[in-house]
């Protein structure tokens, strides 16, 4: 399934180098239609106002972390569906096992690069 680049993405992330390299990387791939939350809560408030197509988060935040995010999304019903996709620097396996438990599409470990990106959104927008 073809991916449409116009598609709005969340980039949620508490640090701010990471979300430049994220949207750096959707760039590449001609996403051009992104926003960024710097924690779980501001992520939460901008998609009950907004409809994305994908979230992109990091695991480790502070107050909120991703996979709190992430239980927290597929709790609202409005916003239950919404393609998500979490980075972590961990590969740990329970983490893992954890968050396709609370409904993750994907999951990433840094670093990777636009090639791998763009798989993981065509597999997760594909689910």
């Amino acid at each position: 399934m073809a991916v449409d680049p116009s598609m709005p993405i969340l980039v949620v992330d508490d640090y701010q180098t990471m979300v430049r390299i994220i949207r750096s990387l959707l760039k590449q791939l001609g996403f051009e239609n992104v926003d960024d939350a710097s924690d779980g809560n501001a992520a939460i408030a901008k998609m009950r106002d907004k409809k994305y197509g994908l979230v992109i988060s990091d695991w480790n935040m502070e107050p909120m972390t991703g996979y709190e995010l992430l239980r927290q999304v597929r709790n609202e019903d409005a916003i239950a569906e919404t393609p998500f996709i979490m980075v972590t620097a961990e590969s740990k396996t329970e983490n893992v096992i954890a968050a396709k438990k609370a409904g993750v599409n994907n999951y990433i470990v840094k670093p990777f690069n636009a090639q791998t990106l763009k798989s993981k959104i065509e597999a997760a927008c594909a689910a």
